[in-house]
């Protein structure tokens, strides 16, 4: 018995990248809210200033994360839907 392999479709590969992004931009929200705990407790807390502008500082890098998956993702969505789009109109 042979066995055979379909190779995947360009937009099957695409919305394959799709769900690490999703699972990856599920996780930044979660370092988010830490993140923020942290800050609260450092500015507001423990009162320590400098070490809360440091955690600050992370976390607009996590901000700034969050927003690049969440726009590569959807660039991914708007891609393969308009190439799935094309290959049902030829």
């Amino acid at each position: 018995m042979s066995e055979e392999t379909t190779e995947k479709t360009l937009v099957e590969k695409l919305r394959d990248l799709i769900s690490p992004l999703k699972e990856m931009e599920h996780y930044s929200r979660s370092n988010i809210e830490k993140l923020s705990e942290l800050w609260l407790l450092l500015d507001d807390g423990l009162k320590q200033k400098e070490l809360a502008k440091k955690m600050s500082d992370l976390l607009a890098c996590q901000n700034t994360f969050q927003d690049k998956v969440v726009e590569l993702s959807s660039d991914l969505e708007i891609e393969s839907n308009r190439l799935e789009q094309e290959g049902a109109q030829q």
